[in-house]
């Protein structure tokens, strides 16, 4: 696969397990806390008491945050990087540090249709489905603006330059067998996943599967492309009969010679052959003439 030069792989903010504490423990602990100012408020009736327990309260209060399966919690402190926390449930970390979550689900987006240039300069059209997720948190905040825009950006990027490199069919002026578009899809969506997952790094993307959805020559093309295809059909089905047809009376005029059947001259030989030709190769049934006398009359 050839990558772009303009593509460079750099490693900015990894992702790191952040330290946070079990929320259902802190929840009780909570609880608690509201229990005793509650006493506080009723029995102790003193001013110092109450104000320590409605402020301990608020603080453990301010710390809560909750992660679904598959979604991630990204930790920050006055805007530096402390770390992700992937562990479902309720959590409890320190009420200053700000948490904005993610999803880490596999994702689809559809590349619409866009019309291209293959390899010989004919335009086509082509179309893609990407399935990717995050797989790597701070690159994907941190690394680049908005990396659900970056997946998309790159993705019609990425499959404009893959469709370049490869012909929409092979034709006669080809190396037989060579991948095409076409022909070669699989290979195609192996190249555009690579070639993608590359350019997508640096967002911290993971690209799970690419597949083409649509592909077709462009309309103004489409009519001459499938006129030449039937063309080459033709042309290729003619040359198997013709083939067979040779090998059928090579076989006739072998037999009738071997086993000495009818002796024939050049002329009628020749005549014989042209007869069996027409025959083998016509389109339509032939009609049988009855020769009621001799080969030379």
């Amino acid at each position: 696969m050839n990558v772009p030069t303009n593509v460079r792989l750099r490693q900015g903010n990894l992702e790191q397990p952040a330290s946070t504490t079990n929320g259902i423990l802190m929840l009780l602990f909570l609880l608690a806390l509201v229990g005793l100012e509650i006493f506080a408020v009723l029995a102790i009736r003193l001013p110092v008491p109450v104000l320590v327990f409605a402020l301990a309260v608020v603080f453990i209060a301010g710390g809560f945050f909750m992660l679904q399966p598959n979604e991630a919690g990204v930790l920050t402190l006055f805007g530096d990087y402390v770390g992700t926390e992937r562990t479902p449930g309720l959590r409890w970390v320190w009420p200053w540090l700000i948490r904005k979550k993610v999803s880490v689900r596999v994702r689809n987006h559809n590349v619409d249709t866009l019309k291209v240039n293959d390899k010989r300069g004919n335009p086509v059209e082509i179309g893609a489905v990407v399935v990717w997720r995050v797989e790597d948190t701070a690159q994907a905040l941190f690394d680049v603006d908005d990396f659900e825009q970056f997946v998309r950006v790159q993705s019609e990027s990425a499959l404009r330059h893959v469709a370049m490199q490869y012909n929409y069919d092979e034709g006669d002026d080809h190396e037989t067998r060579e991948v095409t578009l076409r022909a070669g899809a699989e290979t195609v969506a192996e190249n555009l996943r690579e070639e993608l997952q590359v350019r997508v790094q640096i967002a911290g993307v993971k690209i799970e599967e690419a597949k083409l959805t649509h592909l077709a020559y462009a309309p103004e093309i489409a009519g001459a492309m499938l006129r030449r295809q039937q063309a080459e059909a033709v042309i290729a089905a003619r040359t198997k009969i013709v083939t067979g047809a040779v090998s059928m009376v090579e076989m006739a005029l072998k037999r009738l010679s071997e086993q000495q059947v009818v002796e024939l001259d050049d002329e009628r030989r020749a005549a014989m052959v042209s007869n069996l030709m027409v025959v083998l190769c016509s389109e339509r049934d032939t009609q049988p003439i009855v020769n009621a006398g001799t080969l030379y009359t």
